[in-house]
């Protein structure tokens, strides 16, 4: 892994409690990674430390600041030597984080903030903004399509970050998740999933294609006629999951990456949202061969999952 292509400079702000109060992550180490920007254009990496260490009243902060020249941690993460602190980045009223991952973001999270517009040249900043979320999926196993919320998604009523600053320089969010399984694609070589006991079979392509234009494409297609953002990037998350689990090429790579296990909440949302309603509906008709389809699709993913099958 080349982990000298960028140099993360580690130089943290006083320990006070509105700003970093020094306390570790629930968690230990990182479950996810929220992406941010600034909300401060023209504004560096450098600026938001002095920014920040020079607070006394406000709770508000974040671990990572990323422009054109660095990459800065200004609160622990744990790439170094010091355990991942928490910091403020995202409000605790918010419960998408907790419906999600099952914590609040600033017990278990790292806000990574990228800095943009003025003097601050996207492309060089956009590249170390890639590169170092793809940085932490590596050191930490994480599937990018999986542990990188946007704030926007997490607080979508407050927040427009980062897909305000990625638009600057004509990107979106889901073209910054592919970018970064790109990235990690070329950085890592294929690993199980921590903390899992079970292996994992691949999805068969051919599966996993099905599955996608059954029921994923048909999700995605009727979020955007209403208009939901939010359910729009679900189901292309889901789809890109379910291709980096078969070895299917993401659209953005002409090649197919390291097979990763399939989450096991993407396994379960497809089998109780679709499969099982199906199987149901098979049985009460006396279809059991259909039936039985619809059993083996559900094992196909269970496989893939690490799930026993059922």
């Amino acid at each position: 892994m080349d982990t000298q292509k960028y140099r993360i400079e580690r130089r943290y702000v006083a320990i006070r409690p509105n700003i970093r109060p020094g306390t570790r992550l629930s968690t230990g180490t990182p479950e996810f990674f929220v992406a941010h920007d600034s909300g401060n254009p023209g504004a560096t990496a450098d600026n938001h430390y002095a920014y920040f260490n020079s607070q006394t009243n406000r709770s508000a902060s974040a671990h990572v600041f990323i422009d054109d020249t660095k990459i800065l941690e200004i609160i622990p993460t744990g790439t170094g030597p010091e355990p991942a602190e928490k910091a403020w980045h995202v409000l605790y009223g918010v419960t998408t984080d907790n419906d999600l991952f099952g914590y609040d973001a600033n017990d278990a999270a790292i806000g990574v903030e990228f800095c943009y517009g003025g003097r601050i040249n996207f492309t060089e900043a956009y590249k170390r903004y890639v590169w170092y979320l793809a940085y932490c999926c590596s050191v930490w196993n994480k599937n990018p399509y999986v542990f990188i919320p946007s704030h926007r998604q997490l607080d979508p009523a407050r927040r427009q970050d980062p897909d305000e600053a990625l638009a600057t320089g004509r990107k979106t969010l889901n073209q910054l998740l592919d970018d970064i399984s790109t990235e990690l694609n070329v950085m890592r070589t294929p690993r199980p999933t921590p903390n899992s006991s079970t292996s994992f079979a691949p999805l068969p392509a051919t599966i996993a294609q099905s599955l996608i234009d059954n029921y994923v494409s048909p999700a995605w297609f009727a979020s955007q006629a209403k208009g939901d953002q939010v359910g729009m990037t679900h189901f292309h998350n889901l789809a890109n999951n379910l291709r980096v689990a078969s070895g299917i090429p993401l659209a953005s790579s002409s090649a197919a990456g390291p097979l990763i296990p399939l989450p096991k909440s993407n396994a379960q949302e497809i089998i109780f949202r679709w499969l099982s309603p199906a199987w149901f509906k098979a049985r009460d008709e006396g279809n059991s061969a259909r039936a039985q389809h619809f059993n083996n699709l559900a094992n196909y993913l269970r496989r893939a999952a690490g799930i026993p099958e059922q």
